[in-house]
């Protein structure tokens, strides 16, 4: 199904305050620029505090800037035990392909960042969500797999886009679970899923390997600009009416650009029983459980 929509169809968001992980720069930049311009209040929730001004000062007196460092778990709680209630989460933020990392709570980086932060963040505020809740995934999900045993790489070998494919899918796992606890507790906050096809973002260029300039180069030509890759996660926050659990992606060539539209994901990102024990696991790591949901039945 082709699409149209642009930020010129964000409908009016005065009185309505967003949180944007990683809003400093890229998509969540772009992200927290379109819903300030229609009227909302942003918080621009970033490591890099000082970028995330230059983004403010843009938007204007409606955004604020709070530090953020989804790959401490400290920072996380700290962030969340002083945020007032909003609308919408917009989990954007994230890293990719990095060399053997770990966090300041001893997980792989790229899991330990791109989901295990977002799962202890959104853990802590989902009582605090009016709205809606959209998680950032990637086509590189359909790569990936879920070690539950190694999930942090001490006792496999280590592959940068491996461990990034294994923390896409876990986005995607992760909201559509999420999108099946807040049913049984019968709450109005839905959850969906987003993703960008291939934007030219400072994201590809932070592989800390030769691979920055080959993605720079590659995105420029076959992708799309930031501004555009951030429709389809503006499309999920801001359009009325979109079913819970709904992945939304651009509707052109293999999904690698053009505009938002609902598309489908992989078999293994529906895997009700991977998603449940992912979902046990990462209450386990991080100490986050959501005891405002209550807890799916046994699956047969």
């Amino acid at each position: 199904m082709t699409s149209t929509w642009t930020t010129a169809d964000i409908p009016d968001q005065t009185g309505r305050r967003f949180v944007v992980t990683g809003a400093n720069s890229g998509l969540g930049a772009a992200t927290a620029r379109a819903v300030g311009a229609r009227g909302a209040e942003v918080v621009l929730a970033c490591r890099n505090t000082d970028k995330g001004e230059a983004v403010a000062r843009e938007i204007g007196p409606t955004a604020t800037v709070r530090e953020l460092d989804l790959a401490d778990l400290a920072s996380v709680r700290r962030f969340a035990d002083a945020t007032e209630p909003f609308d919408v989460l917009v989990n954007n933020a994230g890293v990719m392909a990095l060399p053997q990392k770990k966090t300041a709570d001893g997980f792989e980086m790229q899991f330990g960042t791109n989901h295990l932060g977002h799962f202890a963040l959104t853990g802590l505020l989902v009582d605090r969500i009016s709205d809606r809740i959209v998680t950032l995934s990637s086509l590189a999900h359909t790569s990936g797999d879920i070690s539950l045993d190694d999930p942090n790489f001490e006792h496999r070998r280590y592959s940068r886009w491996a461990a990034y494919g294994q923390s896409k899918l876990a986005n995607l796992l992760f909201a559509y679970k999420l999108q099946r606890r807040l049913s049984e507790a019968r709450s109005s906050v839905v959850s969906l899923a987003a993703h960008p096809g291939i934007s030219s973002t400072n994201l590809a260029t932070h592989t800390e390997s030769a691979l920055d300039k080959i993605f720079s180069f590659g995105a420029g030509v076959i992708g799309q600009s930031s501004n555009m890759g951030a429709l389809p996660q503006l499309y999920a926050a801001t359009v009325a009416g979109v079913e819970g659990g709904s992945y939304i992606g651009p509707d052109g060539f293999r999904e690698m650009r053009g505009h938002p539209t609902v598309v489908s994901s992989s078999k293994r990102s529906r895997d009700l029983k991977l998603a449940t024990a992912l979902w046990n696991l990462s209450e386990q790591l991080t100490g986050v459980s959501y005891t405002s949901l209550r807890r799916d039945p046994p699956i047969a």
